[in-house]
């Protein structure tokens, strides 16, 4: 079982460890370490989606009793007149990943979207390369709208970039 939560202070660090893993910057277009101070004032100014344009929230596993911090899923360029936001979603370690962390806290996520914030739709981008999220946020409702040719660059030259989305 999960469920979400807003970020607290004491998560800096586990922030700091997933914002500065050079194996994930190539999904969240990260080019450069975060400190810990501008995380910090992150984490102090987080809040609501319609000032800031963006939400985090934690994922966390009960299982016997413990709580286990496995994630995070956001929301940004949170768009009240068009009442859409695009989502994002990170599952830390490899040992957590395939457990079903993100599938559930991407269903919790387009329910908060639903009858929280009253959105229409949410969208993800994802490289056509990451199969494993396109075949997650599939599962999930979200439908293929878009392909961007050549969108992103790689080490390996230009990979297209897919559009999906999710009308709710």
């Amino acid at each position: 079982m999960i469920s979400l939560r807003a970020v607290e202070p004491e998560d800096l660090t586990l922030l700091y460890l997933w914002e500065n893993d050079r194996s994930v910057w190539k999904v969240s277009n990260t080019f450069a370490p975060f400190s810990k101070f501008r995380l910090q004032r992150y984490i102090e100014e987080s809040g609501d989606i319609r000032e800031h344009g963006q939400l985090r929230m934690m994922i966390d596993s009960h299982n016997d009793g413990h709580t286990k911090t496995v994630g995070a899923v956001d929301l940004f360029d949170f768009d009240p007149v068009h009442q859409r936001a695009g989502i994002g979603i990170l599952i830390a370690s490899g040992e957590d990943r395939g457990q079903g962390f993100a599938s559930e806290a991407i269903r919790l996520m387009i329910n908060y979207s639903k009858n929280i914030l009253f959105l229409h739709q949410i969208y993800c981008n994802i490289a056509a390369s990451n199969i494993v999220s396109v075949k997650l946020f599939g599962k999930a409702g979200f439908k293929l709208t878009g392909n961007k040719r050549n969108w992103l660059k790689t080490a390996a030259g230009w990979e297209d970039e897919l559009l999906l989305q999710l009308i709710l």
